[in-house]
Formats: structure tokens, sequence, C-alpha cells
């Protein structure tokens, strides 16, 4: 009778694991955190804004933007991801705690802020890998969006200059929002 317990356990295990999309199939600890999030566990079934971020940047006050799109669509199934990254003329030259300090104190980020990682090139983070194969648009700078659908699938790529007001990226996300969840 034990094994029929275990069996139906694996079974559960294998469904989960099937339901994840690759592209969130990741684990990323909090920025100055210790304990990794695994993105499916946190995020599946959410329409997601991944951004990488840099506080040294043109582009950084994109904080205070992001934040205000976060915030009044969170709870409608929107998320922003921002991974901060040192790939750009060093633009993100501090520690994770710097960096967290910086993001939390200047612009009011509570929007979730992963580990500091490469964006592109052979060091690029899987996430980042998976984001511009299924683009064919690596980061070409600071703050580079990529949109992703309820169903973990990339939808849109928007450059640095495409600030988090952007009407046409605004939209997109409302649309995105308004398709319903995957069951």
């Amino acid at each position: 009778m034990r094994w029929i317990g275990a069996f139906f356990l694996v079974m559960l295990s294998a469904a989960a694991t099937a339901a994840c999309p690759a592209l969130l199939d990741h684990e990323y600890r909090p920025l100055a955190g210790k304990q990794p999030i695994n993105l499916c566990q946190a995020y599946v079934g959410k329409v997601l804004l991944v951004v990488n971020t840099a506080s040294k940047c043109g582009y950084t006050p994109q904080y205070e933007g992001l934040e205000a799109l976060h915030d009044r669509l969170q709870s409608k199934g929107f998320a922003v991801l921002g991974f901060p990254s040192n790939d750009f003329m060093g633009q993100e030259p501090g520690s994770e705690e710097d960096i967290k300090e910086f993001c939390t104190l200047t612009y009011g980020v509570k929007f979730p802020m992963f580990e500091k990682v490469s964006v592109r090139g052979r060091d690029a983070t899987p996430i980042y890998q998976q984001l511009t194969e299924a683009t064919g648009d690596a980061p070409g700078w600071n703050f580079h969006k990529y949109l992703i659908d309820r169903h973990g699938k990339v939808v849109a790529s928007f450059g640095s200059r495409t600030t988090p007001e952007d009407e046409k990226l605004v939209a997109e996300i409302e649309r995105l929002i308004a398709e319903p969840a995957a069951e």
C-alpha cells in the first residue's frame, strides 16, 4: 500500500514539473538574500516584465516607473522582475546589499529584485539565454524589458529607451492580464 502512495506522489511531482514553462524553470536568490526562489512556484500564471537593471545608468530613473507599474497591476496577476547586471560599462558595480539599499531608499523599489547576474554573451544566466533565444534580441543596454505571458511564453522585447509608462508596453501588459490564467 505504501508504494501506491509513493507512486501518486511521484506522479503529482512530475505533473507539477511538467506544468512549469521552461523559461521559469530556474531558481534565483532574492537580491542580497540567501534562499533561492523557484520562479515557477512564485510566478507561474502571472504576466511578467523581466528587466536587467543598473544603479549608475542614464535609464536608472526607470526604477520609479517600474515600481509604479508593478504596484498598480500586481493584484491583477502582474509582476516586474529585476535582475541587476554589471554587463554594460560597469554601471552596476556595487554589492547586492548596496544595490538593494540604493533601489529601496532612492526609488522605493518593492518589486522582486534578484541576484546580480550576467545578461549577455556566453556568461548570461540561463533565463537571459532563453529570453535572447526566444526573441533573437539580447539586451543591448541596461533596462531592456522582456514581456512574458501567463503561460511562460515571451511575447515581446522592448529596448532600454522604452519606458515603463510607454503606451504600447502598458497596452500589451493589460491585454495579457485580461487573458485567463492557465488551469
